[in-house]
């Protein structure tokens, strides 16, 4: 394949969530036409009448605006193009093992579709060496396309509440399973990334993502370890933290009551399933973020017999935040959701749960923040949702501050002389 196609002009995104939707309507602002395709009959016929099945700032204009203009179309099955993108979970099983029988599953669906010069581009979080199975098996049942396709490994990496400018600002590692499947990837994304293209090959691609998450989960660890040695210790982690950064070579992240979310909370396990004896700091980091979720709802939890032993009676407690970040409506592998259920399951007494950023959940009944404030005795904040933010502090509320919000720290340290 010594002769490059053009860069696609037709592209189907093989899933429609948090990142296959934001990727497609990205790509069809850049002028390609765009077939969405997902499992879920909702979310086609909601993307299909312009409008999103999640809340993401600045989305939902750009995804009516390519709907109208015909640029996006969803399906629940794929229809010829140019370029094949596969964007579905890779969750993990119970053994924590990676599961990627989703991005198995989607890709037998374009196989049939697949025809000589077409791209196919894995985005999906996936075990190192994925991207050159897949094509294996593509070829194997298609064996006139061997050496034919171009092929690559491309994750995301952006931030919830951020997606549409870190899509199109952020660098972006393109992994081909050859340098000319790496430039034909390439060609695309720079239709609309504005950062630079990094070319590699797809196992170093695949191993970068992996990489990523596990350092800033590892970072959390042991800001979080710090902050339960701080509580036992009699210390204020946030002053300790804050004075320590000071330091010109150390920045320790923040702590807060585990880590959630669809990457950072996974990703961890594709290294320690697949490389269990050498990825020992990896593997602790994941059991200290776990253990500190069901820390905070133990601390939760004494704080309310606590307040019953010395005030005869059950006190009302509020716990804020169901999200796995700050101020987005995303619940995936949020430890907050884990603590709520826990306190709700240990303690007979009245809990409140508060969640600005959604209307109702099928599991627990949401109260308004600022009513669950004003009746709680005790508060758990979990999140520093920007409503919280607004909330003054009180001498008659007993107060667990466990993400640091501003409002509600104590802090000693002064001002430079």
């Amino acid at each position: 394949m010594n002769n490059l196609p053009g860069t696609p002009k037709t592209a189907c995104f093989m899933g429609l969530g948090y990142i296959g939707l934001p990727t497609a309507i990205i790509a069809a602002v850049a002028g390609i036409d765009v077939c969405g395709v997902d499992i879920n009959p909702e979310i086609v016929e909601k993307t299909n009448s312009g409008s999103l099945h999640f809340f993401e700032p600045n989305l939902g204009e750009m995804c009516a605006r390519v709907v109208a203009e015909g640029k996006l179309k969803a399906y629940s099955e794929p229809i010829p193009c140019d370029a094949y993108f596969i964007v579905v979970p890779t969750p993990f099983k119970a053994n924590h093992e990676p599961d990627i029988s989703y991005v198995k599953a989607a890709t037998q669906r374009v196989i049939p579709l697949l025809k000589e010069n077409d791209l196919f581009v894995i985005e999906s979080t996936s075990p190192i060496g994925t991207t050159e199975k897949i094509v294996q098996g593509i070829y194997a049942e298609r064996p006139e396309l061997k050496g034919k396709i171009y092929a690559a490994y491309c994750p995301e990496r952006v931030l919830p509440g951020n997606i549409v400018a870190e899509l199109i600002r952020n660098d972006r590692i393109i992994g081909g399973i050859n340098g000319d499947s790496a430039k034909v990837a390439a060609a695309f994304y720079k239709m609309f990334v504005k950062g630079e293209l990094h070319i590699t090959d797809s196992k170093t691609a695949e191993m970068c993502k992996l990489t990523e998450n596990s350092s800033r989960d590892v970072q959390i660890a042991f800001a979080n370890e710090l902050s339960m040695i701080c509580d036992k210790a009699g210390i204020n982690v946030w002053e300790l933290i804050k004075l320590a950064n000071k330091h010109p070579r150390v920045n320790i992240l923040q702590p807060g009551c585990g880590v959630g979310g669809h990457c950072i909370a996974v990703d961890p396990y594709f290294l320690t399933s697949d490389f269990p004896v050498e990825s020992r700091i990896i593997a602790t980091a994941r059991d200290i973020n776990n253990y500190k979720a069901f820390w905070c709802a133990e601390r939760i939890c004494n704080e309310i017999l606590k307040f019953e032993i010395q005030n005869h009676r059950k006190p009302v407690t509020a716990i804020m935040g169901l999200a796995f970040k700050p101020n987005i409506d995303d619940l995936r592998e949020s430890p907050a959701k884990y603590i709520s259920t826990r306190v709700i399951q240990t303690v007979d007494s009245e809990i409140l749960i508060s969640e600005p950023n959604i209307k109702k959940h099928d599991v627990f009944k949401l109260t308004d923040y600022a009513e669950a404030y004003e009746k709680a005795d005790i508060v758990a904040f979990l999140l520093a949702h920007n409503e919280y933010k607004t909330l003054e502090k009180r001498p008659d509320k007993i107060v667990l501050n466990f993400c640091g919000l501003a409002n509600f720290v104590d802090t000693d340290i002064k001002e430079c002389l």
